[in-house]
């Protein structure tokens, strides 16, 4: 179903609202009122078959009878009716459509199926989008557009909201009223029989009056267009996230499928801080904190570090943000020297010199304006808090003013605070007219810094392209194949340990050497071959937790003791557990590290979002700690720094007492090299090193577990879709140079604009279907910086005469949800036309959607652009009428072949 069609959703001129009602407290009744009292100002069609008027408006019996199509319809009728209502509207050509009804999928039809299907293949079929049901409804205040049965109305804004509940809407919506924060869209998703947050993340992370986006999140049920979405809008501008169900574990329901030897290590709440992470969206868990998070991320300017500079008038408050930002994770800041040096000449003596500043509670508002100078001129802070608090001795306005005025003529990131309720109110309304972040308490505004903090990180993992495969080493990967595939034909599931230690080894990972051994007389030779001490371990598919059942020795000085060890775990598993099979016993030098930190890298597979990676502090600690970071993969070096940093582990591999500080940046490499792992090797389900030894030596791994899976891959499995360096190739233009096809990256931002400079205005008609100037960096960032999982863009990449790079033009695809069909579009440079670029654009994405599987491609091109028609109806495009005059449509089957193409 197409994306446009939500136009009709959230910019209709033409509403039909059915079972529209004059009875007070039916929903009927609450939308028509909240329509006309909106100011909706487009054509109001109440339906109801027993009034001729529904709040003063003409009504009209049935669908049948209405004056013309509405190109939204609101049905507020009883579930039974909605099917014929739907299917009436679909025949009347309606694009968009609210269902209030609730239960729809435990409320059977006339043919006994569940309603929630029957009314989605209604939608399916007439390409009718659905909001709903159990939705509160839509609000988009800017255009007079109140469709919901909220008590309280919305103001106009710049934010964009969407959330999953009603209760919750309408709180947010409690919430904002009095404080005066607007909305650009407000939806309530309710069941998303069809519309969901990808759709919605989509529309707004487009939307120019859309400055900042906040949802309230309850489930995530889809995944790829959530995290195709999610990142889109994510790159655009700030988004803002409430994930409700923090107390949740994943696995109550489906068996535990992340950690089969450890249930409860990580839960669906893991899972989402991890998923939101790398969507770009920063997390917070209050709804105060919702808007306090937009409103600094909005107000304020970029950061480009943790960096807080704090000035009070009262010592108290600023020992307060210091705590507040210490509970956070983070410290304030020494000042410089020259910094103190001038400080020094205008504060009074007994200052500290440390930061926070205090500047004392009579300090003058002359104070306030050259203490801002010197930091902002000094730069010792990525941020400067500034904390008022209002006393009688000095004028808290004209401070306020003063501060503005400086921060204005000076730059620098501010945010204040102005202690106190209606004492400080005046000050803080000139604080937010001024476009300045202002709070009440140190707690809030220490709080918002660590939220712009968050949010820079974010963006910084969100920009990560990671590459399909290493440019840094040559993994065996038929190597590694080749034990996968040797277990599966064998029926197993479950690697030995020296064929997981031979898959590591494989991506050159240290490993301990294991050694098999099938009676405890082997373990005894082995044992004497490797010298002692060794460590036996029983060896069972059965057994999957062996320390539980004394399955595990260490430090074994003599073959003699290795040999009763082995004997020992027989007697005590045929006593605890005679049910099980014993294979055999693995057996390994002991490695003797004096240095060594344990760690656990694992990889756990989602029932929803795939693979993901796994990294903490490991050994036996790691069941009492349970303190695990996740990723998802692909990871590159930044993102491999970051998961370490995430977790409890990040602060062993510093220096302490003795030891020397662990090998950071071999952690790091062992991490991309197992992410590479699970790209080549869609197989692996689960895959555990515990313990893997770091040191300032590097990593060992000296434990490893690997489980796969029988069924076959599945090509979506990740989440995020590594930038595919294979769809890269070389093309020899008309006039002999040679040009690299290949897909658009993030760094192409600056390229692309040179690009665009360099195309007529006809050209750029044809290709937007109206002129613009120079794009806005929201709209450049949406089209350099792609989800390879939804969409593509190959550019023709060449090189200027000074041996630069330059673009040459671009071809775009964008595929449905259901990846049947993908809107085209191509535009070459102008002065580079007839070398053929076109063509050789046009074939490789043909060829590019014919491997993804899709059916269709399609398109929309000006009547008069015949240039294009032309090349078009070479490659076998059909061309027809649209519905919007002057512009044509262009569809190519792409399953059936094509000899041009």
């Amino acid at each position: 179903m197409s994306f446009r069609y939500l136009q009709s959703l959230f910019n209709p001129q033409s509403i039909a609202v059915i079972g529209a009602s004059a009875r007070p407290r039916r929903i009927g009744s609450v939308v028509m009122r909240n329509l006309l009292a909106g100011g909706f100002g487009g054509v109001i069609m109440p339906v109801n078959p027993k009034r001729d008027a529904v709040a003063g408006v003409l009504a009209y019996p049935n669908v049948d009878a209405l004056p013309r199509t509405p190109d939204l319809a609101i049905i507020c009728t009883p579930p039974s009716a909605i099917p014929g209502i739907l299917e009436q509207l679909g025949k009347r050509g309606t694009r968009a459509a609210i269902i209030m009804a609730s239960q729809l999928a435990t409320t059977l039809g006339t043919d006994g199926r569940p309603l929630d299907v029957t009314l989605l293949e209604i939608a399916r079929r007439h390409d009718i989008r659905i909001l709903g049901g159990s939705t509160l409804g839509v609000m988009v205040p800017q255009a007079g557009l109140n469709a919901t049965f909220s008590q309280v109305g919305g103001l106009s804004g710049n934010i964009g909201f969407v959330s999953q509940s009603d209760a919750v809407g309408t709180m947010v919506l409690d919430w904002a009223l009095p404080k005066k924060v607007g909305f650009s869209h407000f939806v309530s998703l309710g069941d998303a029989l069809d519309i969901g947050f990808g759709e919605v993340l989509d529309f707004l992370g487009s939307d120019p009056g859309t400055r900042a986006i906040l949802m309230y999140i309850e489930s995530i049920r889809e995944r790829r267009s959530f995290m195709a979405a999610a990142r889109a809008a994510a790159r655009n501008k700030p988004v803002v996230a409430i994930k409700a169900g923090r107390a949740q574990r994943v696995g109550h329901d489906v068996g535990d499928p992340l950690f089969l030897d450890s249930p409860g290590l990580i839960g669906s709440d893991d899972v989402a801080d991890a998923v939101l992470r790398r969507a770009g969206i920063l997390r917070v868990d209050h709804l105060n904190e919702l808007f306090g998070a937009v409103e600094t991320v909005v107000r304020s300017r970029p950061i480009h570090g943790d960096r807080l500079v704090v000035i009070s008038n009262g010592g108290g408050a600023g020992i307060m943000a210091e705590d507040s930002l210490h509970l956070g994770g983070y410290a304030l800041p020494d000042l410089h020297p020259n910094t103190l040096t001038r400080l020094r000449r205008l504060l009074p003596p007994e200052w500290n010199g440390r930061n926070p500043i205090a500047i004392r509670v009579d300090a003058p508002p002359k104070r306030y304006e050259d203490v801002l100078k010197i930091l902002c001129e000094e730069q010792d802070g990525d941020a400067i808090l500034l904390i008022h608090t209002p006393n009688a001795l000095t004028p808290s306005v004209e401070i306020a003013e003063t501060v503005i005025r400086t921060i204005r003529s000076v730059g620098g990131n501010l945010l204040t605070c102005w202690i106190g309720d209606e004492t400080a109110a005046a000050e803080r309304k000139l604080f937010v007219d001024a476009g300045i972040a202002t709070f009440d308490t140190p707690e809030n505004a220490t709080r918002a810094f660590l939220h712009m903090v968050n949010h820079r990180h974010t963006r910084e993992v969100l920009m990560q392209a990671p590459p399909s495969t290493s440019v840094n080493f040559r993994p065996d990967v038929d190597g590694a194949r080749a034990v996968v595939r040797r277990a599966l034909a064998e029926g197993r599931t479950h690697l030995t340990e020296p064929e997981a230690k031979h898959i590591l080894a494989a991506y050159e990972i240290p490993i301990v050497p294991t050694h098999l051994a099938a009676t405890p007389q082997d373990v005894s030779a082995i044992a004497t071959e490797l010298g002692t001490p060794v460590s036996v371990t029983v060896m069972s598919r059965d057994i999957r937790r062996k320390w539980e059942v004394g399955g595990v020795a260490l430090d074994l000085e003599t073959p003699e003791a290795a040999e009763s060890a082995a004997k020992a775990m027989l007697a005590r598993v045929a006593t605890l557990r005679p049910e099980i099979a014993i294979s055999g016993f693995a057996v390994q030098a002991m490695e003797t590290r004096a240095h060594a930190r344990q760690l656990i890298v694992g990889v756990v597979t989602d029932p929803l979002f795939g693979p993901m990676i796994v990294f903490g502090e490991g050994g036996r600690g790691l069941e009492v700690y349970r303190n695990l970071a996740i990723g998802l993969p692909p990871l590159n070096l930044p993102l491999a720094h970051d998961l370490i940093n995430r977790s409890r582990a990040a602060g062993l591999l510093n220096a302490y007492h003795n030891h020397p500080a662990a090998d950071r940046e071999a952690v790091a490499l062992m991490l991309t090299r197992i992410s590479q792992l699970v790209v080549d090797l869609p197989e692996i389900e689960e895959l555990a090193i515990n313990p893997m030894f770091v040191d300032d030596q590097g990593v060992l791994a000296v434990d490893a577990h690997i489980q796969v899976s029988a069924a076959p891959p599945n090509p979506q499995r990740l989440s995020i879709r590594p930038y595919p360096e294979a769809l890269a190739e070389t093309a020899r233009l008309r006039d002999g140079r040679s040009a690299v096809l290949r897909p658009i990256r993030p760094e192409d931002e600056a390229t692309h604009y040179e690009f665009l400079s360099r195309v007529t205005p006809e050209d750029i008609l044809f290709r937007f279907f109206h002129y613009i100037g120079t794009l806005p960096r929201s709209e450049m960032a949406r089209l350099t910086q792609i989800d390879y999982d939804r969409e593509m863009a190959f550019i023709a990449s060449g090189k200027d005469s000074s041996g630069r790079p330059e673009t040459l033009g671009v071809v775009r695809a964008v595929a449905d949800p259901d990846n049947h069909t993908a809107e085209f579009s191509i535009l070459v440079r102008s002065d580079m036309k007839g070398l053929g670029i076109g063509s050789t654009l046009l074939k490789k994405v043909i060829r590019y959607a014919r491997e993804r599987g899709l059916q269709v491609l399609a398109g929309e091109v000006m009547a008069e652009n015949e240039p294009m028609l032309k090349l078009l109806r070479h490659f076998g495009f059909t061309i027809k009428g649209s519905e919007e005059p002057g512009i044509l449509a262009v569809r190519l089957p792409l399953q059936e072949p094509s000899v041009k193409a």
